[in-house]
């Protein structure tokens, strides 16, 4: 989003297959960043599930279910802004 927007540096857009696994993901990054001291903003979408929004000033988490992704489709609404594709196993060997 750099050089694109003004009011965040990246967006991170992830699917979740339903309500609860949104709840599970958005529960994971809170606690994980947490431990670094960073805690959101603002977090939008929960208590719905469908689309989770986590700000991080710096950067924008978006956790959705693949019908309001799909529907929305951020990544062709940003498309000016660098989009870089994170493989699931990379993710996962990280955690």
């Amino acid at each position: 989003m750099r050089g694109v927007s003004d009011f965040t540096d990246f967006f991170i857009i992830c699917s979740g297959n339903s309500r609860p696994q949104n709840h599970a993901i958005s529960d994971f990054i809170k606690e994980k960043l947490k431990l670094d001291n960073i805690t959101p903003l603002n977090i939008e979408g929960y208590e719905d599930g469908d689309w989770i929004l986590m700000d991080y000033v710096d950067f924008i988490i978006h956790i959705m279910n693949h019908e309001t992704r799909e529907f929305y489709m951020l990544e062709k609404l940003w498309s000016d802004a660098k989009i870089e594709k994170i493989d699931d196993d990379l993710v996962t060997r990280n955690l």
